[in-house]
């Protein structure tokens, strides 16, 4: 595991510690862990979602996938 050094603003440096206080998690870093987690699974779905959205508007690729990606720039 590889330790990051990041600035926060004083808001976020409180919620932090408010998070810890209330025992959300037991340390900081574990409190920025999960929050990264989260961020991490958010995105996830924002993809699954968007990716039905495409195939719902017809934006689908068919063919052989070897041709398709010479297609590409």
């Amino acid at each position: 595991m590889s330790t990051i050094s990041i600035p926060l603003p004083a808001n976020l440096e409180t919620f932090v510690n408010t998070m810890v206080k209330r025992g959300y998690a037991p340390t900081k870093a574990e409190v920025v862990r999960r929050a990264l987690i989260k961020l991490a699974e958010d995105e996830a779905v924002a993809d699954v979602l968007r990716a039905e959205q495409e195939l719902a508007e017809g934006k689908v690729l068919r063919g052989d996938l070897r041709k398709l990606i010479k297609l590409m720039p």
